[in-house]
């Protein structure tokens, strides 16, 4: 039953009939050179699939796909691929949408992923999941973001595009273990009209999916989406001019407190080995670039 609740990736080049992804088979590299790690691509829904093509095809949307240099599935080499499991190789690519929240005064919204999840236990994120067949990308979001933090966006009270996907694979780094998860996670960037105050309001995150959760500012996002994952791990030293803590909000058997953690846990890297840190995730400080980026061409 689970394929059917299911939504996969599909991929067109050339103009070729679309086929599903093999789980084993690296997103980005179907469309670019071997040592190439991002590349532009058009995608969007089709008949309860998630089409990726190098053409434009109807309710298409142009955007960058990027895996990190250490991408497991890159790497995989042969033999390692069939090693993997039967039921593994047979899950093909999942998709998965995270809704980068931008309040009026252009804070975001991140919150930590409970320790109890299977995959990326304790990591900041912006709120995100599956989508579920006959949902569009932004009803997915949209869904997502009410059931993990009981937010619900009024209609016509944002506006909303696609920033880019994003090639994930759990665990992280083939120098942890073997892929177990292989997703393309579609980041949309949605554009509230209320205050952080007002949204902040109406928040009653769900505690099985949420341990905690904050507002940062661009300064603070900016030395976030500064550091760089790869084979070394460990906290960075705090940027100048950023505080020594940054307040969160923590979850804890229905209820909530302020509490202050160090600055440097947001700038944490991906370990190499061992057991993963609190820290910002690769796509997340992907994502956070495009929408620097993004920020700083409005106010030129």
């Amino acid at each position: 039953m689970e394929t059917l609740r299911r939504v996969l990736v599909y991929l067109s080049k050339e103009n070729s009939y679309p086929k599903q992804a093999r789980f084993q088979q690296s997103i980005v590299g179907h469309f670019c050179a071997t040592h190439e790690d991002s590349c532009v691509v058009n995608c969007g829904m089709d008949q309860h699939r998630f089409l990726i093509s190098d053409r434009e095809f109807p309710g298409s949307t142009t955007v960058l796909l990027q895996r990190p240099s250490f991408c497991p599935i890159k790497h995989l080499s042969t033999a390692q691929a069939v090693s993997l499991s039967a039921e593994t190789r047979d899950r093909g690519v999942d998709v998965g949408v995270a809704v980068l929240l931008q309040s009026a005064g252009r804070k975001v919204l991140l919150t930590r992923r409970s320790m109890n999840m299977t995959i990326f236990p304790n990591v900041w994120v912006p709120p995100g999941g599956h989508v579920e067949p006959d949902e569009q990308l932004l009803d997915a979001g949209l869904r997502e973001l009410r059931e993990e933090t009981g937010l619900g966006l009024p209609d016509g009270a944002f506006s909303w595009h696609t920033l880019a996907l994003w090639e994930s694979v759990y665990p992280p780094m083939l120098s942890r273990g073997l892929p177990k998860r292989h997703h393309v996670v579609v980041y949309l960037l949605l554009r509230s009209h209320e205050s952080q105050q007002q949204l902040q309001v109406r928040l009653k995150p769900d505690e099985a999916e949420v341990s905690a959760y904050t507002w940062l500012e661009p300064p603070v996002l900016a030395a976030i989406a500064a550091t760089e994952d790869g084979a070394a791990g460990g906290a960075r030293r705090v940027a100048g001019g950023l505080p020594a803590t940054i307040s969160v909000t923590e979850l804890d058997n229905g209820s909530a407190k302020n509490v202050a953690i160090p600055a440097a846990t947001f700038l944490n890297t991906a370990p190499a080995q061992g057991e993963d840190v609190e820290r910002v995730s690769t796509g997340t400080k992907f994502a956070l670039r495009l929408w620097l980026e993004a920020l700083a061409a409005q106010t030129t």
